[in-house]
């Protein structure tokens, strides 16, 4: 069974999406499945060099009252998922290009999923700026990449394009939000489901 996720490293409800298709995999352990992890941009016209968190929130949710809401909500659905959201922490909200090269990267070495969950747990728990080449390059050398010719391809412009094309190709496609889960090319189901719903879907695509 081919699961493509698509998702961005700074969206929350992607961090909460993938713990619970792992929990919806565990229902169903006896299914055979390739999962990889497909790009969308939340925020596809961002500079290169990101931008100052707060501004991005106000720019994106209009106050700070419903900014405090809405992470406050994402706290709360995070601690049933073992996550603890850390959103003091974060400084800065980057462009996820480069972060979406890494992972291609890693997944042609066989450590997709790996490297998403770093990435995850390197922005929303340890605030770091994954837009930048010195963190990516850490991330990718903790979950045991070879650390030259990982900073060999960080450094060039491989894949970028096809980052962005991926990108134009899921909005294409249908997806306009993330998380998305599409499973053998047929059937999707959008947003961070319960893991029972997404067991369904994988039932679903089995029959």
């Amino acid at each position: 069974m081919q699961i493509d996720v698509f998702f961005d490293p700074i969206c929350p409800w992607c961090f909460i999406g993938k713990r619970r298709l792992q929990r919806a995999l565990g229902q169903r352990s006896s299914l055979s499945v390739d999962l990889t992890w497909r790009p969308f941009m939340l925020n596809p016209e961002m500079p290169p060099t990101g931008m100052e968190r707060n501004d991005y929130l106000l720019h994106k949710f209009g106050t700070q009252a419903r900014v405090r809401r809405l992470l406050g909500a994402l706290e709360e659905t995070g601690q049933s998922e073992e996550i603890s959201f850390n959103f003091d922490r974060i400084e800065h909200t980057p462009s996820t290009v480069n972060a979406h090269r890494l992972v291609r990267y890693a997944s042609e070495h066989g450590l997709g999923e790996q490297v998403v969950e770093r990435l995850f747990c390197s922005y929303f728990q340890d605030g770091l700026n994954i837009g930048e080449m010195e963190e990516l390059s850490a991330i990718g050398r903790s979950i045991g990449l070879e650390g030259g010719p990982l900073d060999m391809y960080l450094d060039s412009t491989l894949d970028v394009e096809w980052v962005l094309e991926q990108n134009s190709k899921a909005h294409r496609n249908g997806v306009n939000g993330v998380p998305c889960f599409m499973v053998d090319g047929q059937l999707a189901l959008q947003g961070a489901q319960p893991p029972e719903i997404l067991a369904r879907l994988l039932d679903a695509a089995a029959a």
